[in-house]
């Protein structure tokens, strides 16, 4: 361990230090350079490329489906895959009754998916390269607890 570490170790408070929420934001402001940067490449942003992999894993999905599996606001979901069915990556086909319909990604989408899917990897890896493999698992880890936790409290809240 470096001495670095082992003195921020050492030094650590007994309650949180700043918000919690902002800590949250600027962490994930540099996390998701890295990551739109790897994307531009291929020309999406990577709220695209989320969302033709969870079509592509989940579809045909209607969009209230898909919502609530991304645990996105449907009106931000509409916003987000307009420019995915402009490009003809996503396809809008009837539903199961009149009302709705099913989302499922094209033949042109599932090759975008491809080409984007090897930058993400290339950001992943660079990502874990600069903070250490060690300390991306444990984030992983601490993000699923805190989402399980968080989820449990706001089912119970509505």
């Amino acid at each position: 361990m470096t001495k670095i570490k082992a003195t921020i170790m050492e030094a650590a408070p007994s309650a949180p230090r700043g918000c919690t929420n902002f800590k949250l934001r600027q962490l994930l402001r540099r996390v998701s350079l890295v990551y739109d940067r790897a994307m531009a490449e291929c020309g999406l942003k990577t709220t695209q490329y989320s969302l033709l992999t969870h079509v592509e894993k989940l579809g045909p999905i209607t969009q209230a489906e898909l919502a609530k599996a991304m645990a996105m606001d449907s009106s931000t979901l509409s916003r987000n895959l307009k420019p995915l069915q402009s490009a003809g990556w996503v396809a809008i086909s009837a539903g199961s009754d009149a009302r709705s319909h099913a989302l499922t990604m094209t033949a042109s989408g599932r090759k975008k998916r491809v080409e984007a899917q090897i930058l993400w990897k290339r950001a992943q890896l660079q990502l874990n390269e600069t903070v250490g493999l060690h300390d991306v698992i444990a984030l992983h880890g601490l993000i699923d607890r805190m989402t399980d936790a968080l989820a449990l409290e706001t089912e119970e809240a509505a």
